[in-house]
């Protein structure tokens, strides 16, 4: 289900966090358009933070810290990752209302980045929407093989830790199957949404911008609930 938004009417940082809470979500065409969509799919993507699966070989690369991964320090850089083509996607959805509205919502603390780096080249990375207990993952993006990956199992990690119940992906794709991603009909996704909502979850329960370990990353994203 998607309606259309008027390029001319306001939407601000509040009316996007309530969209949020009812389970909406926007996005645009294309770059160039300016309006916007509002979506509620019927089938909606999520990933369970305790049936997380890391695979053997990415376990082992993120465990060797060819990487740095730190969060919250470049927004602009990672939402320009997002916006970037790549294979298989030439045109982007991230038009200059996206990125104007979740510039704010960083700037107020609901929304955040995960930023994978070599040396000083960010090469990949993640952004998404804090809101309670729940993390709406909105795009990711990579410039050599896993960094997206890498920049997954820190975000989980980080939720699992800080006590997040719910990873929202939006729409399942089978890179993310590979991980455990699921759909789910939309009536029980308002069900794990309202339960999500309710209290609050650290998205800084690492420090943000001091690398973690690679180990540390893994171990905790790979844990399950007994």
């Amino acid at each position: 289900m998607a309606s259309r938004d008027s390029a001319h009417i306001e939407i601000t940082p509040e009316v996007l966090l309530k969209a949020y809470s009812c389970g909406i979500f926007p996005m645009a065409e294309n770059a160039d358009d300016p309006a916007l969509y509002w979506i509620e799919p019927e089938l909606r993507g999520i990933i369970p933070l305790d049936g997380f699966h890391v695979p053997a070989r990415l376990a082992r690369t993120v465990r060797a810290e060819r990487f740095t991964v730190v969060c919250d320090r470049d927004f602009e850089a990672v939402i320009d990752g997002c916006a970037e083509p790549a294979p298989g996607r030439s045109r982007t959805w991230i038009n200059g209302r996206i990125r104007t509205l979740y510039r704010r919502l960083f700037d107020i603390g609901h929304c955040h980045t995960v930023e994978v780096y070599d040396r000083d080249a960010l090469v990949g990375g993640l952004y998404g929407v804090s809101l309670g207990r729940t993390f709406f993952g909105e795009s990711m993006f990579h410039r050599v093989r896993d960094a997206s990956k890498i920049a997954l199992v820190h975000l989980v990690a980080r939720l699992r830790v800080g006590g997040f119940k719910l990873l929202d992906t939006q729409f399942v794709t089978q890179h993310l199957k590979t991980f455990g991603a699921t759909e789910v009909q939309r009536r029980q996704y308002h069900k794990l949404l309202a339960d999500a909502l309710v209290g609050e979850a650290d998205f800084a329960v690492f420090p943000l911008e001091t690398p973690l370990p690679g180990a540390i990353a893994v171990a905790h994203a790979a844990a399950r609930t007994k």
